[in-house]
């Protein structure tokens, strides 16, 4: 127990002084920690419950979307902001902008949780490779659907609030978002220790082990695989909407469902680590990201040939 506090304590002190120890690496840091909320999202389907999922990259995306939309929304015309490159054309005061930020934010995490709960009942009955196959075709299909939206930019995509020039330098944006990225992943960190802890925990231990015998002992294994898919929507589009403020841009095929690359990263980063515990995804997000910096800072050209390297080794001995 003492060690367990430890290493929670060790944990929150690195992320609140992070930024002043190591001044350079904030933004790098801020996407280490939606990379473990991804990879603990995910393994509460590919680890604790069995259901490998490619999937979740659905509700990034339309978190993503979602709160930029919801941001700009508010105040503007959606439609306009993303013809006439809005950015320029019309400007948050400081107010609306964190009022449309924190209000975004909300809606990112409450759409993806009522998209996974009524998607959860079409395709939770698949097991295996067809469920793989299926989630795989999700992102794919909500890729094309918003590159055809001309709403939200359809194809060339739209750009989300640029920060208040008012209220401080990009320093004083990379720290918020440092910390709200922050918040976010003690959020479902804690969140995730609390669940893991209760019935539900183990019931998604059971589907796992065995899903007939769990629903012959009489549970309804249907509902609690859409909870637990409710969950991960939950916490993945809020990651989404983050990440879609912090990058500025968001583009259908490349940014919001790139399941090529985000889809991809959760599940290697969870297997890495070591898929089915609290800690595994947190290790693998960790040392994932290391890597992945490490070559595109020093090795820019082999960074994707790197990463090949990875997914051969990850899949082939873990």
């Amino acid at each position: 127990m003492k060690k367990n506090i430890l290493l929670y304590s060790a944990l929150l002190i690195f992320g609140l002084v992070a930024p002043f120890l190591f001044p350079a690496f904030k933004l790098q840091i801020s996407f280490l920690w939606i990379l473990i909320v991804l990879a603990m999202t995910w393994d509460v389907q590919g680890g604790q419950m069995g259901y490998n999922t490619f999937g979740n990259i659905l509700f990034f995306g339309i978190g993503m979307y979602f709160c930029a939309g919801i941001q700009i929304g508010m105040f503007f015309p959606l439609a306009e902001w993303t013809m006439s490159g809005g950015e320029k054309t019309f400007v948050h005061t400081p107010t609306q902008y964190f009022q449309g930020f924190f209000v975004g934010l909300i809606f990112a995490g409450i759409v993806p949780a009522i998209v996974a709960g009524l998607i959860g009942y079409g395709i939770l009955g698949l097991r295996g490779h067809y469920f793989a196959i299926c989630t795989l075709a999700l992102g794919i299909a909500a890729g094309e659907i918003a590159g055809g939206i001309e709403l939200i930019g359809a194809g060339q995509g739209m750009t989300s609030p640029p920060w208040p020039k008012n209220i401080g330098d990009t320093e004083l944006r990379s720290e918020f978002f440092y910390y709200i990225c922050f918040v976010l992943m003690i959020s479902t960190f804690a969140f995730l220790r609390w669940a893991y802890t209760t019935r539900f925990g183990l019931i998604l231990n059971a589907i796992r082990d065995n899903e007939d015998k769990a629903e012959a002992m009489g549970i309804y294994t249907m509902r609690y695989k859409i909870i637990g898919w409710i969950v991960s929507a939950f916490f993945v589009g809020m990651a989404g909407g983050l990440m879609g403020n912090m990058v500025g841009y968001i583009e259908p095929t490349e940014i919001a469902f790139a399941g090529p690359t985000f889809g991809v990263f959760m599940v290697l980063m969870a297997i890495l680590g070591g898929k089915g515990t609290l800690w595994g995804p947190v290790i693998g997000a960790t040392v994932f990201h290391l890597f992945k910096e490490g070559f595109w800072t020093f090795f820019l050209g082999w960074q994707y040939v790197a990463l090949g390297v990875v997914i051969v080794v990850i899949v082939a001995f873990f």
